[in-house]
């Protein structure tokens, strides 16, 4: 079984169909939603965790591409500028997923973004401002 983060981002004439429903149903896909904006008639953005076996993902990702939905792997869409890193570990404190996380022998900061939910608060918290998510209207930059 193969897990994997992708954001979706849908046409506003896509915004009404049920795609999470045909991805489990047809694809025998589990889909966890992360996080969504998604309003009729409007673009929609919604980042989701799927899991299924990888002939399954394969299928339901060319479905969705076939409805005109882009799906884009969430770790493009991440970033963080590791050489700037002053490894203060601001980021980790607020970081809830894990995805930031403090190397307790080293003192550096790791950064796993297949962990990371696009929740946006390291990015407020990091002093620096080293840290971009792209997610949606709702885009947290540096």
């Amino acid at each position: 079984m193969l897990k994997e983060r992708y954001t979706l981002v849908f046409p506003p004439e896509s915004s009404t169909k049920p795609i999470t429903y045909l991805l489990i149903k047809q694809y025998d896909i589990e889909v966890n939603i992360l996080k969504a904006e998604i309003t009729a008639g409007k673009e929609g953005h919604l980042l989701i965790e799927v899991r299924g076996e990888e002939g399954n993902l394969r299928d339901g990702l060319e479905f969705l591409k076939s409805e005109r939905i882009n799906v884009l792997p969430l770790v493009d869409q991440i970033s963080l500028r590791e050489e700037e890193c002053v490894h203060c570990g601001s980021c980790t404190s607020v970081c809830f997923s894990g995805a930031l996380t403090m190397d307790r022998d080293t003192w550096m900061v790791n950064f796993d973004p297949g962990e990371c939910v696009a929740c946006g608060l390291c990015v407020h918290s990091c002093p620096l401002k080293i840290i971009n998510i792209n997610f949606g209207q709702d885009d947290v930059y540096e």
